[in-house]
């Protein structure tokens, strides 16, 4: 093993007294505290060298090390290996360093490190990548997702307002091959669909989504056990993938989304940034294009690219896409009334009587209402039609036994007791509808009103809601709210007179 090279500092000194002070090898050793070897050592190699003294003008320290002790060329007798491409290798799936340390034996032969010196280059190379890299990403397992804080604005041409687009981010783990859109919003409707288009550009779908947070994905946040939104779920069983959302104030698990989202906002939305664009479809027609340019560009200090790298890691890997793409649909939560009906944007759909009081899921597609009873189909109706009910006669019980506490004649009889004009209300209530129980909710509610104000102020509101020819639930209970009921007939709000009781209220009896 070499001796220990001495600082510059002494071997100046010993040239000084050697050339300037004629000092003796002897007493040079004691002034500087050396050996008579090591002060001759240094006066000879000087010479060797061609060092003389006073040292040339301009030659420091380092010069003068440079001098005495030129870098000698040596022979590599070993070939470190390419921490890189082990790190792009490790993410195909059965791929270990045991097996890349042997096809690194085979290639160098005598000039290959030994399997632990192999383990330990490797983890020095990523000791010296930044943290995101330190993740093992096997090809066709993760896709991240999030979106760009900045947003693009966009102009329409007729009304010259400016609309703020949000910019949807996709990275595969492996590859950091990215695609990224446009939306209006990151609502639900335009977080599922971006994530269909996302699939499309992939060719194929990984293992896992990884989302942040945001609640088009997470209805509850939570590091252990968070709710999946019902839609996001059963598009990704679509897709037959998982949502595995990254964990709230855990940056690490979504790194390579952050990364992507960078280089998204730096090489595509900062180079669009003097541009204008007037529709949503002309702003991402510029995005894919330089999308394109993006994953073409080569990493830094590499040859290779995200495309690269994505048609020899994450392509082959990616699950193939289904035969039919997936239909966009909301879950809700619905208990039916004692009219077996549930209520969607103020409209009703039947459903099995039996189901009456037990809580349902809803399946809403922009053409379909389907209700869903533990994870079984039971009804399935047209969104939109004529009127505001939708009944299907096999979901009535017969002679509605289901309802036999309930009836048209008990209603009425309640009313009746009350007074004229809530029996008439009720009585348009049973009527006006396709089938008597479509009414029983708003005479339901009629009931409930009669508990919280007394008799008299009922009969009176219900009284008003006739003149003003509204005769509603609604209508009685914002007159009730509002106190109109206690104004005398000339001082309503509406400026009608009051409609005089007649003989045609039909009693009870008439329902038997």
């Amino acid at each position: 093993m070499p001796a220990a090279r001495i600082p510059m500092k002494p071997i100046i000194e010993i040239l000084r007294l050697k050339y300037e002070a004629k000092l003796s090898h002897e007493k040079i050793a004691r002034a500087c505290q050396l050996s008579k070897g090591v002060v001759s050592k240094y006066v000879n190699l000087a010479k060797a060298q061609g060092v003389s003294w006073p040292l040339p003008e301009g030659v420091d320290e380092v010069a003068l090390e440079a001098l005495l002790f030129p870098a000698r060329e040596k022979p590599e007798r070993f070939v470190p290996p390419d921490g890189f491409q082990i790190h792009q290798e490790l993410k195909r799936k059965g791929v270990t360093l045991q097996l890349l340390w042997a096809e690194y034996v085979a290639r160098y032969g005598a000039q290959a490190y030994r399997y632990t010196q192999f383990c330990h280059h490797y983890r020095q190379w990523c000791a010296r990548q930044k943290r995101s890299m330190r993740q093992h990403h096997r090809a066709g397992e993760k896709a991240f997702i999030d979106y760009a804080g900045p947003t693009v604005p966009v102009i329409d041409r007729h009304t010259g307002e400016v609309h703020k687009a949000q910019v949807f981010v996709g990275v595969l783990g492996a590859s950091s091959y990215t695609y990224a859109e446009a939306t209006w919003t990151q609502s639900l409707p335009d977080w599922i669909s971006a994530h269909q288009r996302m699939l499309k550009y992939f060719g194929g779908v990984p293992e896992l989504l990884v989302p942040d947070n945001l609640k088009a994905a997470v209805s509850r946040a939570s590091r252990y056990a968070p709710k999946i939104n019902a839609t996001y779920a059963e598009m990704a069983a679509h897709y037959a993938t998982a949502v595995l959302p990254a964990r709230p104030y855990k940056p690490r698990d979504k790194a390579k989304a952050e990364v992507a989202v960078q280089v998204v906002e730096r090489w595509i939305l900062a180079r669009l940034r003097h541009r204008t664009f007037f529709s949503l479809a002309e702003l991402n027609a510029a995005i894919a294009e330089l999308l394109v340019e993006l994953n073409a560009r080569p990493f830094q200090g590499r040859t290779e690219s995200r495309r690269d790298l994505f048609e020899t890691l994450d392509r082959p890997a990616l699950k193939p896409l289904p035969r039919d793409a997936y239909e966009y649909a909301e879950w809700r939560k619905a208990k039916p009334g004692i009219d077996y009906h549930v209520e969607v944007d103020k409209r009703f759909y039947s459903v099995p009587h039996a189901l009456v009081g037990q809580v349902l899921d809803l399946r809403l597609t922009a053409t379909t209402v389907e209700v869903l009873h533990k994870g079984r189909r039971v009804a399935s109706h047209p969104r939109y039609g004529q009127g505001r009910y939708s009944t299907f006669a096999e979901h009535m019980p017969r002679s509605h036994q289901a309802h036999r506490d309930w009836s048209p004649g008990r209603f009425m009889r309640w009313a009746a007791g009350i007074g004229p004009c809530t029996a008439q209300v009720v009585k348009q209530q049973l009527e006006d509808r396709p089938h008597p129980e479509h009414g029983y909710r708003a005479c339901l509610g009629l009931l409930h009103l009669a508990r919280r104000y007394d008799r008299q102020r009922l009969e009176r509101a219900c009284a008003r809601a006739l003149a003003i020819r509204s005769p509603s639930y609604r209508s009685v209970a914002s007159i009730l709210k509002q106190g109109l009921d206690r104004l005398p007939p000339e001082e309503d709000s509406h400026g009608q007179d009051l409609l005089p009781l007649h003989g045609n209220v039909r009693g009870a009896g008439y329902y038997h």
